[in-house]
């Protein structure tokens, strides 16, 4: 009789180490698909170790890009995860649409903090001279902090489905080109309200009614080179002007235009990076930036309304 009952307790641990393992394969599983979702945007970079350092190691290592908490939590907008937590500027993944995937964005925590980076020029390493679906779906590198990208309409059309955001959109100089307000509508039309900066209201059109009746981009449909939804009858604004845009007939400003490095430039049209009210027809913007962030956001400076650029 002690026999059958030793066999029982076997059979018991043998059981018991079945569910065990069971339990570790599942975690094993949804770590191997964490890991994956990390390196598939993974950040390269290298570790400088401190000149105190005893060793002396030259070596390349990956790290993943910080997101904002977790793989399950998402902030909403870049102003919601430096309201969370202070975090420094870098690439994170957002969620504005809890129906929606999340993706990856640089959040610029300067100039008062918590602003989503929707396009960004700095050395026309990337073309901007693109179909309809690229525009949609976004292009170019999220790696490095001045790496070039358009974040996708789709994507802006969901960040700003909420409500009012705020647009700032600097330069290099010390020029601040406004703040709109601004939604989405078919074929990702563009609407804002009243301008505010030094460097003239280029969106509106200029400063003539003339200017504005042909160049005002207000209203406008966004267009491509293989999507003409502007009101040039002759022609198409964004294959004249080599990027995607909210053209009119055809704009006054167009900060997805060819990248010109000397910035003075001669072509057949104004196809440069341009904000006409500022630098006119025929000087071509080495450094863009357009960001968002809702208007009540209160900023470090406990303003709202940014820091001096």
């Amino acid at each position: 009789m002690f026999y059958p009952q030793e066999s029982e307790s076997c059979l018991l641990d043998i059981s018991e180490l079945q569910r065990k393992i069971k339990g570790l394969q599942n975690q094993l599983l949804i770590g191997e698909w964490q890991m994956k979702e990390l390196r598939e945007n993974s950040w390269m970079y290298s570790r400088v170790l401190s000149q105190n350092s005893t060793k002396e190691i030259n070596e390349h290592i990956t790290l993943l890009p910080t997101t904002s908490g977790n793989l399950i939590v998402y902030d909403h907008d870049c102003s919601m995860l430096y309201d969370r937590q202070k975090a420094p500027s870098g690439y994170y993944r957002i969620k504005p649409k809890t129906a929606a995937e999340p993706f990856l964005v640089y959040c610029d925590m300067e100039d008062g903090g918590g602003w989503t980076i929707l396009q960004r020029r700095r050395n026309g390493g990337v073309d901007f001279n693109r179909g309809w679906s690229d525009y949609k779906d976004g292009f170019g590198h999220f790696k490095m902090k001045n790496d070039e990208y358009w974040l996708g309409n789709e994507h802006m059309y969901t960040l700003l489905l909420s409500g009012k955001i705020t647009v700032g959109n600097n330069s290099i100089m010390p020029v601040k080109l406004g703040e709109k307000k601004l939604c989405v509508l078919d074929n990702y039309r563009l609407q804002f309200g009243l301008y505010s900066g030094t460097a003239g209201d280029a969106l509106s059109g200029g400063g003539n009614v003339e200017q504005q009746w042909s160049a005002s981009h207000n209203s406008m449909q966004f267009s491509t080179p293989d999507a003409d939804h502007d009101r040039f009858i002759q022609g198409n604004c964004a294959k004249e002007n080599k990027g995607g845009w909210w053209f009119n007939r055809c704009h006054a400003a167009n900060l997805n235009g060819k990248y010109y490095k000397r910035g003075e430039y001669k072509a057949k049209h104004d196809n440069g990076v341009l904000w006409f009210t500022w630098r006119g027809w025929w000087h071509s913007l080495k450094f863009t930036t357009m960001k968002v962030r809702p208007p009540y956001f209160m900023d470090s400076l406990g303003s709202g309304d940014g820091g001096p650029i």
